[in-house]
């Protein structure tokens, strides 16, 4: 029982020296998150879609 409050009280009063070790702070500049999205390939289906169906409504011009 002894050595529990010996523990509790070096416990007690390290908590203040490392409490002061951590600092947290918001940064000075914007976060910037760079999003780099290929949208070529849907793009392509579509008008691909789009050819196909046009040259099927008109098989007679092709």
């Amino acid at each position: 029982m002894h050595r529990r409050f010996i523990w509790m009280g070096a416990v007690s009063a390290l908590a203040p020296v490392l409490s002061g070790c951590i600092n947290v702070a918001a940064p000075d500049e914007p976060i910037v998150i760079e999003l780099n999205v290929n949208i070529r390939q849907e793009v392509i289906y579509r008008l691909a879609d789009d050819a196909a169906s046009t040259i099927e409504e008109n098989a007679d011009i092709f």
